[in-house]
């Protein structure tokens, strides 16, 4: 085994362990025959980000399917597909609404609320296998946010629900839901992506306004101890306003065409156009518009590599790109799939025409 991974194994051992309270609906395996799939990284992802630079505001998107989810979703916040007949959502139960304040108290603009963080599995005919809650009754932070599977793991953030505030960086199995925390940063985060290549965590803030970058090559030994905060590598601003992403997938490093290199940060001279790259979906409230769109966008400098609006509604009316997203390729078609409601979750599944 690589050094690298050795003394990351270490310091997992070594971290806070959180046991998963689990709830089995399904006599089924949580991934078929425990044999887990490959991720975007190593499979479609560079179809994927070649069909995505197709794509336009005129792209024609036909509906393929909507299956119903079974039972109260909650809050869908992340979802990844895990192979071809699992999907893992990352939910939120809110029993406590938050209230904002009247001014900013300790940094953030509103009260802790209360809830719980979630992840369920689901088949691809919407019924549910197995929910574990993630989250302990009381815990301030029981936000879990956009998730990404990156072959092994799949990767969450369980942060306070409001801006400016702590969460907690953590992994789940998804053999058998056992999470694993492994440090503690001091702002809210909701996304998150792991680059497979270089080992390094990507995460976002509230409203995704910045990026934040861990290294587990470097801080395997390093991580602060529970309940104290890990400082990232680096920390980058989004420069772009077109959606606030709520859900991204890590779709590896890939050579992206010069025409798309609208601006030219010294790291790309140094690397040449092979970059690496996720796929995020979110919205934008504009006075009383929410605005739609999915992106690839830099994993190191935030830069979007090309955006689209996505127009598209649930039949409750809510923008296909409110909450969770993910992709796949078949036949040559770019598929995305979107699960855009609340408690009442349909996911739909759309071809890029």
């Amino acid at each position: 085994m690589h050094l690298s991974r050795l003394l990351l194994a270490a310091a997992l051992a070594a971290s806070s362990a959180a046991s998963s309270n689990v709830t089995i609906y399904s006599n089924e395996s949580f991934v078929p025959d425990n044999r887990l799939p490959t991720s975007h990284a190593t499979s479609d992802g560079g179809e994927i980000v070649n069909l995505f630079l197709q794509l336009s505001r005129s792209t024609t998107w036909k509906l393929i399917s909507k299956t119903k989810l079974e039972g109260d979703t909650g809050e869908p916040e992340g979802m990844v597909r895990v192979g071809d007949s699992r999907l893992f959502v990352s939910s939120g139960q809110w029993t406590v609404p938050t209230e904002k304040y009247n001014t900013t108290i300790n940094g953030t603009d509103r009260t802790t609320g209360a809830g719980f963080a979630h992840m369920i599995i689901y088949d691809l005919q919407g019924q549910r296998i197995a929910n574990a809650t993630l989250t302990a009754p009381g815990d301030i932070e029981y936000h879990g946010g956009g998730i990404d599977y990156d072959g092994r793991y799949i990767w969450i953030t369980i942060a306070q629900y409001r801006p400016n505030s702590t969460a907690t960086i953590a992994r789940i199995d998804p053999l058998n839901l056992e999470q694993t925390r492994l440090f503690r940063t001091h702002d809210h985060n909701g996304g998150i992506v792991h680059d497979t290549t270089t080992d390094e965590l990507v995460t976002l803030n509230w409203g995704a306004r910045n990026a934040t970058t861990w290294s587990l090559r470097k801080y395997p030994r390093r991580f602060t101890p529970f309940p104290g905060f890990t400082p990232p590598v680096r920390s980058v601003a989004n420069p772009s306003f077109f959606v606030d992403y709520q859900d991204c997938k890590f779709l590896g490093h890939h050579s992206i065409p010069s025409l798309v290199a609208f601006q030219n940060p010294s790291s790309w001279s140094r690397h040449g156009l092979v970059r690496p790259v996720m796929l995020c979906g979110g919205v934008a409230t504009i006075s009383s518009y929410n605005l739609g769109g999915l992106a690839l966008v830099d994993l190191e400098t935030m830069l979007p590599l090309w955006e689209v609006p996505i127009s598209l509604t649930s039949d409750l009316g809510v923008s296909l790109t409110q909450n969770p997203v993910d992709a796949q390729v078949v036949d040559g078609k770019l598929r995305v799939w979107f699960l855009p409601d609340q408690r009442n979750s349909t996911l739909y599944i759309y071809e890029a025409q």
